[in-house]
């Protein structure tokens, strides 16, 4: 099989690269391909990221040794940026880059047309979790999805199976933090702090301290710690026979923002379990992305396969806020919650035996090391301390002198092990070579290498020639001396594992040539081996057409209802149209100011609404809530109706069913390219993200081929949850339609005394809101002006009067700016999101 490998192998192992120094542990460690950031438009900004400049090095250290390279394009892409975007990838394709992780719909349509020989993969930000938006990444010409991460081990079957039928592949997340909230849908850190998690400068607010009350008690509910909105780490080292049966093409360790040590422990803790299976079905790996197969026998075929105790204390020593298997293994409870500590446990290692004069002994259970990091825990709360040089007492007790006040007893973790960690070699792991050299009297002395793992066919070699060989002068030269100074290759990438020697007797050679062609030899195989990569050509560009501006119609008032009376509300008083969350539409599920109520329903939704479909909208695959609880929001979606859709799988799916499509504001839409998109696939009306500044609606809304909207007033969502918040209080058993919780409103509490409401909706996911209402009716001018045709009041956390008197504030600020230009005034207390702050 060739070096050059543009497809991936079975069941690829992908590590993160946030640095040079993690990329060399991915590589040291047994990754497959590493995925890694520019100083740009990736998800995790604050990385210690690679330039252009040094791309193309890495690029070159990689796939020299047979590992591919995918570079995170991974975030929302503002107006300004696109055609900058649209350049840094193709420069980094120039710069060697096999793939592409993108999150932003318009950039990864632009790329699939412009750039067709780059990979496409897309992001988990785009929120992937159902089979309809496994078509819909097909449609944009993707190679590879990336799952979201709460899906069951059934689900990310059913999603490879979908994928393949089109060609494609899924990668999952096999291990690294998980997020409370889905990705692509966090909107918690630029609301609060004005940096953004879809933008690559997430502040995780996530992990900070909360309180859950209830608003009618006013006080804080029962819950076993603090950190809420906190989630262990995933571990899924024991399902790696489970997620390689499923058809995963690449486990994904998350980590791009984690140490070398990090890496280099949990690739090769995986690494090995991962080789263990592939052994299993007859596969081994001979290096980086070459599989060889042999026959397997059935014995082997059936032995269960999990990591050794080893293994796991190293995962749990490179980091671990705990571990669990959360949504792989349909847990979705209190169980998968770090509620106790947000930050990394480490393991434990033994009690301190006594403390005096300021020296604390420790009764290590584990070999302690100079440098290790340990964290005592005391009943005045925890610290960290770096054990100095090993100092051990009469019984054996480590002897250390932290900072502060320790007792007997105390428990003593250790957070990182200075032994296990990574020592960085920039030339490592030496690339295998198999090497011949020729001395034959009468010929030009000629030497040869190959990849010593590489087979007979398209095997790639890199060779120079010398001077003639002549008999020696004095002392001819012996196959010893030969063999010694062609081993010297301290200083290249190469190690030796082979050398034939073909050497005529009698014959003399100054040793400093070998040194020469050796050299120019392995510079040649280099160059072989990188050519696929180097410099590569770039296509011309076609001009995109343009497609002709959308028709402006006025400007429409909408509302965003939960239940009847709402809805009913927001049309007397003059809204042109009311959206109405399929969520909400059963009986028994209406929500009326974040409480479950029947009191709202005793009249029906009125006439035209329009049916939103959710955020989250899995497969009715075995397992999942909406199979669990007979939910199906599709029932709604009717040939020529109009629909909201909050996905891109949702919007692919109403339009083949035939309905006009919206496209909803998590999308999100954030650029002409992104746009253009939506009008492409046949979106009728597109609801911008919160995340846009009024500049950017006018350079949206500018000649823009789709109709536009945007809210100006009321709840703004900042999570959707899997998880429930309210199970925090204590045991669920996950009947929703029977919860009792769901019928009293709830709010977190942060330590600013911000108030952020929670409701669980119909399916037992939650979504948190901002603890300041949005109002930017003063803009509706300028927002009439710049072209937005429709503007949205968005009712959720309203009560009936609440939502008449908003909805009738929009019309009226409507009319006045139709009218005369004038703006009305803002409502204090409230907030303008992002519309003149914008985002980091």
């Amino acid at each position: 099989m060739s070096h050059h490998i543009e497809e991936a192998a079975p069941a690829e192992l992908l590590a993160p690269a946030g640095s040079a120094e993690a990329l060399h542990a991915a590589v040291a460690g047994g990754a497959d391909a590493v995925y890694l950031g520019l100083d740009a438009f990736n998800a995790r900004r604050n990385a210690d990221n690679f330039t252009l400049d040094t791309l193309a090095d890495a690029c070159d250290y990689a796939h020299l040794r047979g590992v591919r390279v995918y570079v995170t394009l991974n975030t929302a892409i503002l107006p300004s940026e696109i055609d900058r975007a649209l350049e840094c990838a193709r420069q980094a394709y120039r710069a060697g880059a096999d793939a592409f992780i993108v999150q932003d719909i318009g950039l990864a349509a632009e790329l699939s047309r412009t750039l067709p020989q780059a990979r496409l993969h897309i992001s988990t930000q785009m929120n992937t979790h159902n089979a309809a938006g496994i078509e819909a990444a097909a449609k944009l010409g993707a190679r590879r999805v990336t799952l979201a991460r709460e899906l069951s081990l059934a689900e990310v079957a059913h999603l490879s199976s979908a994928a393949s039928d089109l060609g494609m592949e899924v990668e999952a997340f096999a291990h690294g933090a998980l997020c409370v909230c889905y990705s692509g849908q966090c909107f918690m850190s630029s609301m609060i702090g004005g940096r953004s998690a879809n933008r690559g400068l997430c502040a995780q607010a996530c992990r900070l301290p909360y309180e859950l009350r209830n608003r009618a008690q006013r006080k804080e509910l029962p819950s076993p710690g603090d950190h809420l909105l906190s989630p262990q780490d995933l571990c899924a080292i024991d399902l790696v026979p489970e997620l390689v049966e499923a058809g995963v093409a690449s486990l994904k360790i998350e980590g791009r923002m984690k140490s070398a040590d990090y890496v280099f422990a949990v690739t090769s803790a995986y690494r090995a379990v991962l080789d263990r299976v592939l052994a299993t079905r007859g596969m081994s790996r001979l290096s980086a992305g070459v599989i060889s197969r042999s026959p397997v026998s059935p014995q082997a075929e059936n032995q269960p396969v999990s990591a050794t105790a080893d293994e796991r204390r190293a995962l749990e020593e490179a980091f671990s806020r705990g571990f669990t298997t959360a949504y792989l293994t349909g847990q979705r409870g209190n169980d998968i919650m770090s509620y106790g500590r947000p930050n990394n446990r480490g393991v434990f290692v033994g009690r301190v035996a006594y403390a005096r004069d300021g020296v604390a002994a420790i009764a290590a259970e584990e070999e302690l090391h100079e440098g290790d990091v340990l964290e005592f825990w005391t009943n005045k709360g925890h610290f960290a301390h770096t054990l100095g040089p090993i100092e051990v007492d009469k019984n054996g007790s480590v002897r250390a002198a932290p900072q502060r006040a320790v007792g007997k007893g105390d428990r003593v973790f250790r957070v990182r092990n200075a032994a296990a960690g990574f020592a960085d070699d920039p030339l490592s792991p030496r690339v295998l070579v198999a090497g011949s050299v020729k001395l034959r009297r009468g010929e030009p002395l000629r030497m040869e290498f190959s990849l010593a793992d590489s087979g007979d066919s398209a095997r790639v070699v890199g060779s120079a020639e010398g001077d003639v060989v002549e008999a020696a002068r004095t002392k001819a030269v012996e196959e010893q001396d030969v063999r010694a100074h062609i081993d010297r290759l301290g200083q290249t990438p190469f190690e030796l594992a082979s050398l034939d020697v073909d050497l005529d007797e009698g014959v003399g050679i100054g040793f400093s040539q070998l040194h020469r062609i050796r050299a120019e030899a392995l510079d040649d195989l280099a160059a072989r081996l990188l050519a696929p990569y180097r410099d590569r050509a770039l296509p011309r560009v076609q001009e995109r057409a343009r497609r002709a501006p959308a028709e402006r119609r006025g400007c429409a008032i909408a509302a965003w209802a939960t239940n009847p009376a709402c809805a009913r509300a927001a049309k007397r008083a003059g809204a042109d149209v009311v959206y109405v969350p399929a969520l909400n539409y059963k009986r028994g599920e209406a929500v009326i100011a974040g409480q479950r109520t029947g009191t709202a329903e005793q009249a029906g939704y009125p006439k035209q609404c329009v049916t939103a479909l959710p955020v989250v909208d899995h497969d009715l695959v075995p397992g999942t809530r909406e199979e669990l609880l007979g939910f199906d929001p599709w029932r709604y979606v009717k040939p020529g109706k109009p629909v909201l859709a909050e996905n891109l799988g949702a919007v692919v799916r109403a339009l083949e069913l035939g309905a006009a499509v919206e496209a909803g504001p998590h999308l999100p839409v954030t650029n002409r390219l992104s746009l253009e998109t939506m009008a492409d696939l046949g979106v009728e009306r597109v609801w911008l993200s919160p995340e846009l500044t009024l500049g950017q609606v006018a350079d949206l809304a500018e000649n823009a081929p789709v109709a536009l909207g945007l809210t100006i007033m009321g709840a703004q969502e900042l999570m959707v949850c899997e998880h429930c918040l309210l199970m925090s209080q204590g045991p669920c058993n996950e009947r929703c339609g029977e919860c009792t919780r769901r019928k009293s409103p709830h709010y977190l509490k942060d330590r600013k005394d911000y108030e952020f409401p929670v409701v669980t909706d119909a399916l037992g996911r939650s979504h948190v809101y901002n603890g300041v209402v949005l109002d930017v009716v003063p803009a509706v001018p300028d927002l009439i002006a710049a072209g937005v045709s429709a503007l949205m009041v968005d009712a959720t956390l309203m009560n009936v009067e609440e939502t008449h008197a908003a909805v009738s504030r929009a019309v009226r600020a409507r009319d006045v700016a139709q009218r005369d230009g004038n703006a009305l005034a803002k409502t204090p207390g409230t907030t303008s999101g992002h519309l003149y702050r914008g985002v980091s």
